[in-house]
């Protein structure tokens, strides 16, 4: 990507690589399958509310309560995915929304479903959602090759937004004649499925961790890296700036074709489809257009296409003309949000992917549950066409600000784990969970380079933060006038053999071979454990002191 206006060019990857890897392709498949289920799903819950009273604000909670869990999960279920095995994971919980997908079958058949349990069990398959993305997302990586990652990721979207054009179009046709219990039945057999692909799938080779992470600790550690990472916040900030607005056509379109267009639960269907063509389309041009435009350029314009979709959705009683404005809208939503999530992807080292994902369906679901309910609540208080035009002004608004604030550059970038901290040799081997751990590095450095070196070593410190410490220092020793001790803080020896084994990328080495040829001599670094080194002192405590 490059910031500054012209599109930098690379070997164009075809959109449908990923697909001739054998096992990417049959999970692809599968999931295709809940995908359509999860949306027939969403179409039939909508529209058993639509002739509620407060409909607006009911069929808007519908959204909100599938995707809150998500909100709420998301980081738990990263942890889960970077110390637990992934298929056995996604295995279970599949195997748990069938069975609230059944629940929601016959409770709907003998007329039991309220709205309140509707929209608990429908939080239910929230849940399912939650701990099913964050592995997915951080399986991907493991099944392409990395050139191949855009292009798994716009095929993941592609997934998706075929089920949305098949989904609520074969939803509405079952709905229309056969009731919408079928279509949560449909819905138990898409999840059984996927667990079943999962089930025969069997991994090549086991994933390389060495100990898995405790729990509390890889929460810690998924949440610091983040904190501590200016790339990976302002991704999310992009997200979140196209989410908000963007969740209004989602959370509203059933009031627009019901109330505006005077459609039934077949035309509801239709112009979800449209929006699916679109997305279709916007994931099978994303190389394309990924090659003739800037990242910036391109959230511009998806963003003035999505604005304008908003207000005819909001201002135009045509049938025709709303399916003609819904089709860029996909096109547009799934570009932008697709591409950000490669990024995430290709950013994102391996030991903490799963997490660092998690943390982005957090803000795809924060921003679509919390957008969804505030224009709900702007419906019903102030009219559709209101909501609309303030969504249509919000988008436009964050477009522009992609060229003032614009996604960062992340091409030669250098993401593959780097082993280059030599051996520890210590007098004696201190328990994994002693801590906290002091570490100090000293730094001799020449008078005319010392600022240089400052500079220089601004970048370690977020490397150091990234990866494990709680503080970090940069110090001038009062004795010597031109050496500098750096020194940080990591919760637990365990903690910091893991800096040793594999958190490291090479652009952190980049980093920390710029600081020490500034410096004279090789550094000195000490390490500094608790005078009552024992096992009795672990990490929770060393966080809590």
């Amino acid at each position: 990507m490059n910031p500054g206006g012209t599109a930098t060019t690379a070997p164009q990857v075809s959109a449908w690589a990923p697909l001739r890897v054998a096992v990417y392709r049959s999970l692809w498949l599968a999931l295709l399958a809940a995908n359509i289920g999860t949306w027939m799903q969403t179409v039939g819950a909508q529209w058993l509310l639509v002739h509620q009273p407060n409909a607006a604000t009911l069929v808007a909670l519908v959204q909100t309560a599938s995707l809150t869990p998500v909100l709420l999960l998301a980081l738990p279920a990263g942890a889960l995915a970077d110390t637990f095995d992934r298929r056995h994971l996604l295995i279970a919980v599949q195997l748990f929304l069938v069975v609230v997908a059944v629940a929601l079958t016959l409770l709907t058949l003998t007329g039991r479903m309220p709205p309140a349990l509707l929209l608990t069990l429908t939080f239910a398959f929230g849940v399912g959602q939650a701990l099913t993305l964050p592995a997915w997302a951080a399986v991907i990586p493991e099944l392409v090759p990395r050139e191949q990652l855009r292009a798994a990721s716009a095929l993941g979207s592609i997934s998706v937004n075929v089920a949305r054009a098949v989904g609520p179009a074969v939803a509405g046709l079952l709905i229309a004649r056969l009731g919408v219990a079928p279509v949560f039945g449909l819905n138990a057999l898409a999840f059984l499925v996927f667990a079943f692909a999962l089930f025969r799938w069997r991994p090549s080779a086991a994933r390389a961790v060495e100990v898995p992470e405790r729990f509390t600790a890889a929460l810690r550690a998924g949440g610091r890296y983040v904190r501590h990472s200016p790339i990976v916040r302002r991704l999310l900030r992009r997200a979140l700036v196209f989410l908000v607005p963007g969740s209004a056509l989602w959370a509203l379109l059933p009031l627009v074709a019901r109330n505006r267009l005077g459609l039934a639960s077949s035309g509801y269907g239709l112009l979800l489809a449209a929006l699916g063509v679109g997305a279709i389309l916007g994931g099978l041009l994303l190389p394309v257009t990924r090659n003739r435009l800037s990242a910036n350029q391109f959230l511009l314009v998806a963003g003035v296409l999505y604005g304008l979709a908003l207000l005819v959705a909001g201002t135009v009683r045509s049938v025709p003309v709303v399916l003609v404005a819904l089709v860029p809208a996909g096109l547009a939503w799934v570009t932008v949000l697709a591409n950000v999530n490669a990024e995430m992807q290709l950013f994102l080292p391996g030991w903490v992917r799963a997490r660092g994902l998690a943390i982005y369906q957090v803000v795809f679901a924060g921003g679509q549950a919390v957008g969804a309910f505030v224009w709900g609540l702007v419906a019903d208080a102030a009219g559709l066409t209101l909501a609309f035009v303030a969504a249509a002004a919000l988008m436009a608004v964050g477009a522009v600000t992609s060229q003032i604030w614009p996604l960062p550059e992340l091409r030669g970038v250098d993401r593959d784990p780097a082993t280059y901290w030599p051996r520890l040799e210590l007098e004696h081997e201190p328990d994994p969970r002693v801590g906290p751990v002091l570490v100090t590095v000293a730094y001799d450095v020449p008078p005319e380079r010392q600022p240089e070196f400052m500079q220089a070593m601004d970048l370690v410190r977020g490397s150091r933060q990234r990866t494990g410490a709680m503080r970090w220092g940069l110090f001038r020793e009062g004795e010597c006038r031109n050496r500098f001790v750096e020194v940080y803080l990591v919760p637990s020896w365990d903690e910091h053999l893991r800096q040793h084994g594999g958190r490291l990328t090479g652009a952190d080495r980049e980093a920390e071979d710029r600081a020490r040829s500034i410096a004279e001599r090789q550094p000195a670094v000490r390490h500094l454990l608790p005078a009552a080194a024992g096992p009795e002192l672990t990490d929770e405590r060393a966080e809590e002191g």
